[in-house]
């Protein structure tokens, strides 16, 4: 009877009387609803997936194809109608276009033929001669696929069929692994009209994959320095703040002077031709605008708060020792990066494919073309919102699990035996009964980020109209207020999450409940909190200043014909990301100490009967920040009493 009793949920109750908190006493399915709409959802993703696999070719993006259906560099399948085509390119592994110097376009498509070569040629070729001896070397054959080097020389069809002289020396470059002409005017014909001729999202996924080492190699790196972090905030000291804070001010200062740096070698050496550059010298105004509004604020921030730092230092060690308790809390965050690895991989593979999901086209001559799917745009903003929604789900996983942890040795009466594996019970209460709360809570950021994603990509689109400056501004408006609102959401979700952990109540109610609870005692907790956070917050932004550091010196040494602040951009975002995965524990205990620490004194009143849960050293250290605010506003009400004696008039 007293299990049946526990099981009656909190939000169910009626009458006038306040609800009470009720720390650990029973456990419910929460939110069971949204947890069936995020398993719809997923069903339609695992069709879009399947969808992409079967429909799409990603191969064609990232090797290149010839104008006859066959994508270089491995074994294609036959394609009816088109009698060149299902043929073997596993040593082709080069675009050729064979008329590099004379490219024509004809109903907005390139003219010109396209082959798979084996080796491009390096050096230039004056005559059919020159082209029958190259290809009998080298094996690369520049004519049509139908013409026998035997017969370059002897054909009366290869002045058709083979490119036109002279074949002007190449070079094989990444962007769809094309020979790119290095004679100054042949290049510059080739470069404005092919690469202009590009789709945008293709020419950012190519530069993604012909930069994939070097993001591989930065997302590495991030990874490492967040770890390094970590533990660094675990046996943190003053030395390390001031050690901390002095690199996250040259980092700023570094990253802003690269970005304003790279502007302006743009504007003064700029292909103006080139769509990518372009892009890149667009991208890059944005991007040292951006960081040096960051910069700005950040040193106003730290000028003001550098008085705090041995309030910070002492509130990460009260911290630490609660850590003491669940050291393998700190190696929580590798299974989400994990979890965030595979699935982003995942995503990008079915992005690459539904970017080249198309039906082959045979024209009279045999060429084939290509041509995307009707709808295939609205399955790539549903692709979008799937990517925003299960990150944010997964990193709600992480908040529940280590809340779950601090609460449950937190409200354990007997500190010396702290509890068993508190992790790992945290893990099982959430996927026993909370996924729907989580689920919830990050739709609800998702539903804050896709109006963001669509107020951006319309200001891009305003940002080439004239006369568009008002639309402009309101747009910018509404962008700064849903990131503002995406910051309050993030601070709701957390303590709901908390609170979900203490009492087991759906999201709503947890919510509700920590707003009032939290209002009630806000002026213990709140400057006493925000320290804490800050110092936090300037650990992620070192990672991401460093990263980016290392990414524009490897981008910016490989830039030609490469939309490469893209790939940049994706950097940044993984090492802020990675960064928040591996010290957003250290917030999360701290919101859940400070949160348990107000139900404390909400359900008890330290005397025999009702002892509190907390230790002395945490009440002693909340009791002398109290003490302090008291004094300073003891000091404030002083100083605004003399003023306003010597304002008054003299009275006779």
């Amino acid at each position: 009877m007293q299990y049946l009793g526990a099981e009656c949920p909190v939000s169910a109750e009626t009458g006038p009387r306040q609800r009470e908190w009720r720390p650990q006493i029973y456990r419910k399915c929460t939110d069971t609803t949204w947890l069936f709409l995020f398993f719809l959802f997923w069903t339609g993703l695992m069709f879009l997936m399947g969808y992409s696999v079967v429909a799409g070719a990603a191969g064609r993006l990232l090797f290149g194809y010839d104008s006859f259906g066959n994508v270089c560099g491995k074994k294609n399948s036959p394609i009816e109608g088109a009698p060149l085509s299902g043929q073997d390119m596993t040593l082709k592994k080069h675009v050729f276009f064979m008329n590099s110097c004379n490219l024509d376009i004809k109903d907005m498509k390139l003219g010109s033929i396209v082959l798979c070569v084996s080796s491009c040629p390096e050096e230039q070729l004056n005559t059919l001669e020159e082209i029958q001896l190259f290809a009998n070397i080298n094996g690369s054959f520049l004519c049509v696929y139908s013409l026998s080097s035997f017969n370059y020389t002897q054909s009366l069809n290869a002045g058709s069929l083979c490119p036109k002289l002279p074949v002007p020396p190449s070079k094989s470059f990444p962007l769809f692994n094309r020979c790119i002409p290095q004679t100054p005017e042949c290049y510059s014909l080739f470069a404005s009209v092919l690469i202009n001729d590009v789709d945008a999202l293709h020419r950012i996924l190519s530069g993604i994959m012909s930069g994939r080492d070097t993001i591989l190699g930065l997302c590495v790196f991030a990874l490492a320095l967040s770890l390094v972090l970590m533990f660094t905030f675990r046996f943190l000291t003053t030395l390390l703040v001031h050690i901390c804070i002095a690199l996250v001010i040259l980092g700023l200062l570094f990253v802003c002077g690269v970005l304003w740096w790279l502007y302006y070698d743009y504007t003064n050496d700029l292909s103006i031709e080139l769509d990518t550059e372009r892009e890149n010298m667009e991208c890059l105004l944005g991007f040292a605008t951006i960081s040096t509004v960051i910069t700005v604020v950040l040193l106003i921030l730290i000028f003001i708060l550098r008085k705090r730092i041995e309030l910070t230092i002492e509130l990460f060690q009260v911290m630490n020792k609660a850590l003491r308790s669940i050291p393998f809390l700190l190696f929580q965050p590798l299974w989400t990066v994990a979890l965030l690895l595979f699935f982003w991989v995942l995503w990008v593979a079915v992005l690459l494919s539904l970017g080249t999901a198309g039906t082959a086209h045979v024209g009279e001559d045999g060429q084939v073309e290509y041509k995307p799917l009707s709808g295939i745009r609205y399955m790539w903003w549903y692709h979008l919102v799937g990517l925003i929604w299960t990150s944010e789900f997964i990193l709600a996983c992480q908040q529940m699990t280590v809340a779950g942890a601090v609460v449950t040795c937190y409200f354990n009466r007997n500190k010396s035996d702290p509890p068993d594996r508190p992790v790992l019970s945290s893990l099982s209460t959430l996927f026993c009964y909370h996924q729907g709360t989580v689920v919830k809570g990050s739709f609800l950021i998702t539903v804050v980020r896709i109006p963001r994603t669509i107020l951006l990509y319309i200001y891009n689109s305003l940002k080439e109209k004239q006369h568009s400056a008002w639309s402009r501004c309101v747009f910018r408006c509404c962008f700064c207020c849903s990131c503002c609102l995406d910051k309050c959401l993030r601070h709701l979700n957390q303590n709901a999450y908390i609170t979900t952990a203490i009492n087991g109540t759906d999201f709503c109610t947890s919510a509700e409940d920590a707003f009032k609870l939290l209002s009630k005692n806000s002026s213990h907790l709140t400057s006493v909190n925000c320290f804490g956070d800050f110092i936090i917050f300037l650990g992620k932004v070192l990672v991401v200043c460093f990263t980016v550091f290392g990414g524009l010196m490897a981008f910016n040494y490989n830039r030609v014909l490469q939309v490469w602040v893209i790939p940049l951009l994706l950097v940044a975002f993984f090492a802020y990301l990675v960064a928040h995965c591996f010290l957003s524990v250290f917030e999360t205990v701290l919101d859940a100490l400070f949160l348990c620490f107000a139900v404390d004194l909400e359900t008890n009143d330290g005397s025999s009967e009702k002892p509190y849960f907390m230790d002395q050293e945490f009440l002693s250290f909340l009791k002398r920040i109290s003490k302090l605010k008291n004094v300073r506003a003891q000091r404030s009400k002083t100083v605004l009493q003399e003023e306003g004696t010597e304002l008054q008039p003299i009275v006779r």
